[in-house]
């Protein structure tokens, strides 16, 4: 008598199973394995050119977080899949009270819901996939924007110690003679002060631009993925400069163009889905179905069935709020977000005018006192000059181009900044396609 029943379910059972996923081990690596890019194995020599590239290919964060594609693009598979019919079995067994035959019930039913929700679902998933892909897109600029940063340190960095150290071999000699003329008595011990105190100084920036020179070549090696204490050497710090005019004219297009601001854009156009998709869901479900079967006295019947969900308790309005309030956040959280990266970005270009009108200055007066000192030098070299008015020449001209590089690195880490929030020369996203491009030249 149950046969056909049973034949049913082992028909549904064996077409379940056929497209199960089976499962694979993944063992975690326990040890830490750094990379070394061949670029950089021999001597570490790192061009400006290179590093954006070597930071995209081996940069460990950035490698983890385009492995979390893989989840959103499962997301939205799992969106656009059809809703599964629903199957049920019935097999009422007879038992007495007259003659009859055991029966059996077949049905086969489809929630309606599911079906009228499934587009507003597959677009809230296209959307917070693409928000990821534009989410990516901003960490590999802020990343570069990092890398640049500090590359510009340890170039210039790197100047800045042959100049401390020519100064403090030049102020250990001035020293050293003053010492060995107050031992003879021919100098009074309060020339000795100055000159010990000016030693003390230069010595501290020389320790302090070590440190800070190890740092940034450990935080560099980071980025890079490599280990701390790899050999690394930048060559040159040098990039064409941003055109100011263009820059402010395109930051009226700014949100067609920052991945974080295309990010917030897919976020809010995902929430916007997620709010159509509650406003439908306030409607009553029904399902429909077919459903046959013979009852206890041999009779054979098969015929529609529905059902209708009768929203008495729940008309779906915490969610449809939840979601208005949601929607509304993401739209004042866009809002601010753009009016401050263009008040950055506009700031950010005042700072670096400033910085050229004072470097620009002081290249005039550098000119000056190079002049001066090279006339210094032929004095003493001729005996015309004393040795202290000679160092004090040459500490006036340390001084100088001291102050030289400090506005030079400040321009040069101000122009990766800015080149971090307008993305030149980085890998861009639209809004129209989603995807992420290589670097482009540079377009401003």
């Amino acid at each position: 008598m149950t046969r056909p029943v049973f034949i049913a379910a082992l028909a549904g059972l064996c077409i379940g199973l056929c497209g199960c996923e089976s499962y694979s081990p993944r063992p975690l690596n326990l040890t830490a394995v750094p990379q070394n890019p061949p670029e950089l194995q021999k001597g570490g020599r790192l061009s400006f050119r290179d590093l954006d590239r070597l930071v995209l290919e081996h940069n460990p964060d950035l490698r983890a977080a385009r492995a979390k594609l893989g989840i959103s693009r499962a997301q939205l598979m799992q969106a656009g899949a059809l809703p599964n019919p629903q199957f049920s079995v019935a097999a009422p067994f007879f038992v007495g009270g007259g003659d009859g035959v055991s029966g059996y019930g077949l049905g086969l039913s489809q929630d309606l819901k599911s079906l009228v929700l499934r587009p507003a679902k597959i677009e809230a998933a296209a959307n917070a996939a693409a928000e990821i892909d534009a989410a990516l897109c901003w960490r590999e600029w802020q990343t570069i924007g990092t890398a640049r940063r500090l590359f510009v340190g340890l170039a210039m960095g790197e100047r800045a110690q042959n100049l401390f150290s020519r100064t403090r071999k030049l102020v250990e000699a001035r020293f050293a003679r003053a010492s060995q003329a107050m031992n003879q008595g021919n100098a009074p011990s309060a020339l000795l002060s100055p000159d010990l105190r000016a030693a003390a100084e230069v010595q501290k920036l020389e320790n302090d631009l070590q440190r800070a020179q190890l740092a940034r070549r450990h935080q560099l090696n980071a980025l890079l993925g490599r280990e701390p204490e790899a050999p690394l050497s930048p060559v040159g710090a040098t990039a064409p400069p941003l055109n100011a005019a263009r820059v402010r004219e395109n930051l009226q297009s700014l949100a067609e163009r920052r991945p974080d601001l295309i990010a917030l854009r897919y976020g809010y156009q995902s929430q916007d889905a997620r709010l159509r998709q509650a406003l439908l869901a306030q409607f009553p479900n029904v399902t429909f179905g077919l459903a046959g079967g013979r009852d206890n006295n041999g009779l054979f019947t098969i015929g529609p069935q529905a059902t209708l969900e009768l929203p008495l308790f729940d008309r779906n309005e915490a969610a449809i709020a939840r979601e208005q309030a949601t929607r509304e956040t993401l739209r004042l959280e866009f809002e601010a977000r753009l009016t401050a990266t263009t008040g950055e970005i506009s700031a950010l270009l005042s700072e670096q005018a400033l910085a050229e009108r004072q470097l620009a200055d002081l290249k005039r007066r550098m000119t000056s006192a190079r002049a001066f000192a090279k006339q210094a030098d032929a004095a003493h070299g001729k005996n015309l000059l004393d040795d202290r008015s000679w160092q004090e020449t040459q500490l006036t001209l340390f001084t100088l181009e001291r102050e030289e590089l400090e506005l030079e690195q400040s321009l040069l880490v101000g122009q990766a900044a800015l080149a971090t929030l307008v993305g030149d020369g980085l890998p861009r996203i639209l809004m129209e396609n989603p995807l992420v491009e290589p670097p482009q030249a540079s377009a401003l």
